[in-house]
């Protein structure tokens, strides 16, 4: 029966060639590589007091995940009934998973029986979900979920929100919604394993969803791929992508096991680490950090040693003001008497603001007073940076005495920036600029947000030292004369190896 699971992953690449991008993406289809599905199937723990099982495949596809998996219970030999149940609505894969599970059956022995819904997995369950009376239907439950759910973000006022309206903040993303879902239809004691985006583990807008998962499952396995174009063959997808597996109880675990594979075709060569679960769960905010070596977990335990955080001390991070292409009637190519400067990531170069550079429209009508804010002390972050380069976190930094002539500035979109600096010495923002300049700040954003994004919830949130420390930094950074990432590590050292 080897060959059952090749027959689904060459059946779902003929859909995938056939089917255009623009058509699939309607649905949210990434399609499982054979390699992911045969490694997410061989996660689960299987039951030992279990000869009957019933498995749950929400947005099944062409059924390659339920194969890999039942594929691997047979191999097992005490399991003597299966049930999958699959939920797909695209019309176009529906015969493709048919035959791909009619095919399965006539070649088992074990008894292995199927249902495929085509109702919405979502809203076909929210009286379930939202039960607050007790007097709805109870959901179905399963002894095993496995999933590659639908990427596609929805609006706030889409049916699926709606339903799921505890878990929603701000455009939710269909892959968390499912994952909610899964968390109601699985049985206590049971697991789940899903292949999603790993953003839900940082942000304001996976708040809720983190606090559901985390208050009924804990977080057994994480697996992350080195690079994020290799996840889903030929999809061009660069959605930095995890495989999660949870286990639905109240029991406290003391690890979870991280492993990692280049891409989703040498699972062989992975690397594998035991991270504490207090140091992979932590914080008021629930966020989830991906530590996958010693290194990591070092950067973790010291930073979170400080107490404070920019929001605590004043100091919060904001995103720049201005929107330039919705603004383009007030931008402006050179100074005139009603301009104010406007700042855009080119103007961070090696430490400092740079301005003028000569680029186009590096000037802002000073018409609207939401564009604008104070010329003060700021230290800039670029908001977002390439995958492939080696700093997530590029400051730069700001000082209004070299600006005096200007009482107002602007910030374009693609920066963030640290304000409520303006009473107090231009150390601090020195200081500021040696912790986020530093090694070990990048290594610990990166842990946090997998995205290519500096997001100013998570750095609002990050463990930073009080004022006189980050102002003693600063003193230090001026007295060595250079902005360079080592004299940022040689400087933090002091406070954090003590």
């Amino acid at each position: 029966m080897p060959s059952l699971l090749n027959q689904a992953a060459l059946a779902t690449e003929a859909f995938v060639k056939a089917m255009p991008k623009t058509q699939r993406k309607q649905y949210g289809q990434f399609f499982t590589s054979k390699e992911t599905a045969k490694f997410m199937a061989e996660l689960f723990c299987l039951p030992k007091n279990k000869s009957e099982l019933e498995i749950l495949d929400a947005g099944a596809g062409s059924g390659i995940l339920s194969i890999a998996l039942i594929e691997r219970l047979l191999q097992e030999g005490h399991i003597s009934r299966i049930h999958l149940t699959c939920y797909e609505t695209d019309p176009h894969i529906l015969p493709i998973l048919q035959c791909n599970l009619d095919s399965l059956i006539s070649e088992t022995r074990t008894p292995v029986s199927y249902e495929i819904k085509t109702e919405n997995y979502i809203t076909s369950q929210e009286d379930s979900y939202n039960d607050k009376l007790g007097t709805a239907p109870e959901s179905k439950q399963y002894d095993m979920i496995i999933g590659n759910p639908p990427y596609m973000k929805i609006s706030k006022n889409a049916p699926e929100a709606k339903a799921m309206s505890d878990v929603c903040h701000g455009a939710p993303n269909l892959y968390f919604l499912f994952a909610t879902m899964g968390i109601m239809n699985l049985r206590e004691d049971s697991e789940m394993v899903y292949i999603i985006p790993r953003s839900w583990t940082s942000g304001a807008y996976f708040k809720e969803f983190r606090k559901k998962l985390l208050s009924q499952c804990v977080i057994s396995h994480i697996h992350l791929f080195g690079s994020r174009n290799k996840v889903f063959d030929g999809e061009q997808v660069l959605q930095e992508t995890m495989i999660l597996k949870v286990l639905k109880t109240s029991r406290k675990k003391e690890t979870v096991t991280v492993t990692t594979s280049a891409s989703n075709k040498d699972f062989a060569a992975l690397t594998t680490f035991h991270a504490a679960y207090d140091q992979i769960v932590k914080g008021a905010e629930s966020y989830v950090y991906l530590i996958t070596d010693k290194e990591e977990e070092y950067a973790i335990r010291r930073l979170s040693r400080w107490e404070q955080t920019l929001k605590k001390l004043g100091l919060q991070m904001k995103t720049g003001l201005t929107v330039d292409f919705r603004e383009k009637e007030l931008l402006r190519q050179t100074p005139g008497h009603d301009t104010i400067p406007l700042f855009f990531p080119h103007h961070i170069k090696q430490g400092k603001v740079v301005f003028p550079i000569g680029k186009g429209n590096e000037y802002l009508s000073a018409q609207k007073k939401a564009l604008i804010q104070r010329n003060s002390n700021y230290l800039f972050i670029k908001r977002f940076t390439a995958k492939e380069e080696p700093r997530r976190l590029q400051c730069g930094i700001y000082l209004a005495r070299k600006y005096s002539e200007h009482a107002y500035i602007s910030t374009q979109n693609k920066i963030n920036f640290i304000g409520g600096l303006r009473d107090l010495s231009e150390c601090v923002v020195y200081g500021l600029y040696v912790l986020f300049n530093s090694s070990i700040y990048d290594t610990y954003y990166r842990i946090l947000n997998g995205s290519t994004q500096v997001n100013s919830t998570e750095m609002n949130n990050l463990p930073v030292p009080d004022l006189n420390t980050i102002e003693a930094m600063g003193k230090k950074l001026i007295s060595r004369k250079s902005m360079a990432e080592s004299v940022c590590n040689e400087i933090i050292e002091n406070y954090i190896y003590e």
